[in-house]
């Protein structure tokens, strides 16, 4: 990397540390590119991101943002898997790391808030956005499914016993 592309690539990951809800810091244990290019491939689908950076240009580029204190993680061959749900890259890194002893969680920070590989842990166990949405929506759908119901009832009701008049007639 040239000295023209350094200060672009740090205005381009302090943006990214201004969008995000998470960030996950990876170190990477001689994963192959097949697997690399697998677990960039998942992290899109869930609406993440996961780069390879230099740790001296990611130290400058949290100066300033929420997720400075990352810095000490910064050592090594590591990679950071970020999304703007809180859930999304944590996840996708837990499962990743399940299936290969390539990849290790060091840790990330939610925010402000640093995070251990426990703490990412914890953070992978709980339902995603989309998950509480789609709960939330399903808890407000239901009572008015409810009402919806019982005020149809009565008429049905009534429709039913006229029914059984004109049957009772016509017999």
């Amino acid at each position: 990397m040239d000295r023209a592309q350094k200060p672009v690539v740090v205005s381009d990951l302090n943006a990214l540390f201004g969008e995000v809800g998470v960030v996950v810091v990876t170190r990477n244990l001689g994963m192959t590119v097949a697997q690399s290019t697998d677990l960039r491939t998942k992290m899109r689908e869930a609406g993440a991101t996961y780069k390879v950076t230099k740790n001296s240009l990611t130290k400058i580029a949290t100066k300033g943002t929420a997720y400075e204190q990352i810095g000490d993680m910064l050592t090594g061959p590591v990679a950071l898997a970020s999304s703007v749900d809180p859930v999304a890259a944590a996840k996708v890194a837990i499962d990743f790391a399940k299936t290969t002893d390539k990849i290790e969680i060091v840790g990330g920070a939610m925010g402000d808030t640093l995070l251990d590989a426990n703490g990412v842990k914890a953070l992978a166990s709980m339902p995603s956005l989309d998950e509480l949405r789609g709960k939330l929506v399903g808890l407000l759908n239901a009572p008015a499914t409810k009402i919806a119901q019982i005020a149809q009832e009565p008429a049905a009701q009534l429709a039913r016993i006229f029914g059984a008049y004109a049957a009772k007639e016509a017999a």
